[in-house]
């Protein structure tokens, strides 16, 4: 299953990415993702590539395991560009339809789209493949922190996402072992049409829940026999440090902000 999901999965390494502290990485992501939205035009889409993969390249990981990463989202991204190409209307007018119809601006938004959903596909796989859920879970909570003031579940909040993040890939490879024992039993979930693949997927769904809910349950026992009584009081095993290096890193996406505006067209 490592094949079909990469999200979620932590790769070690000693890499400039991987040193970095958690909170420098989970902040430079998601300003990342707000700083996509700037461009508008192919100068400034090939520099927020090129951008990325430098950011890829110092982190020592082969580039398949982005690829993998966006793989199975590709439908989805397939599916919004197509919408986004044919109802967006303007430029040069090659084809209509009714409401469809196939322009010169709806084509250029399309690749845009596909574009931005790449590269924040890219980036948020970079920050896991580098980060432990762990030292997300210690990020999530610090970055938060300020939350505690408004009687804000700050460490549950974290505790929650950074579980949550970790059994992806876990319910993924479970999902894995039940096709196959469904396959074995003469299980074809690629026949028929979309309503009998649906009818096909139901066999899975059912054991899967099961599942989650037993390993739920166990994580809760396993918890609890180790004491477990929230984040109030509880001293930190990994301390978190931001050095000079993490503040470059944020220096850096400052600049290609001011790089991106000025290739706005």
């Amino acid at each position: 299953m490592m094949n079909k999901l990469i999200f979620g999965r932590f790769i070690p390494g000693d890499s400039l990415i991987h040193r970095l502290d958690p909170r420098a990485k989970l902040v430079a992501s998601f300003y990342f993702i707000g700083i996509i939205f700037l461009a508008n035009n192919w100068q400034s889409y090939l520099f927020l590539a090129v951008f990325t993969m430098v950011a890829v390249l110092l982190s020592k990981i082969n580039l398949t395991f982005f690829l993998k990463g966006v793989r199975p989202l590709i439908w989805l991204i397939i599916f919004t560009v197509a919408l986004q190409v044919l109802f967006t209307q303007g430029g040069t007018l090659y084809w209509s339809w009714g409401v469809f119809s196939l322009s010169s601006y709806g084509i250029q938004n399309g690749l845009f789209i596909f574009c931005r959903f790449v590269l924040i596909i890219f980036m948020s796989t970079l920050l896991t493949l580098t980060t432990p859920p762990l030292s997300m879970s210690d990020a999530i909570e610090s970055l938060l922190n300020p939350l505690k003031k408004l009687h804000l579940p700050v460490h549950e909040i974290a505790l929650m996402l950074s579980i949550a993040l970790r059994f992806v890939p876990t319910l993924m490879d479970e999902t894995e072992k039940i096709m196959n024992a469904q396959r074995a039993r003469g299980v074809d979930f690629s026949d028929g049409n979309l309503i009998q693949k649906v009818k096909a997927i139901v066999p899975l769904l059912i054991p899967l829940f099961v599942s989650s809910f037993n390993r739920a349950e166990d994580l809760a026992t396993a918890m609890e026999a180790r004491g477990y009584r929230g984040g109030e009081g509880r001293s930190k095993y990994r301390k978190l440090q931001w050095s000079a290096r993490d503040t470059s890193i944020i220096s850096v996406f400052a600049v290609a902000t001011i790089i991106l505006l000025f290739l706005r067209s």
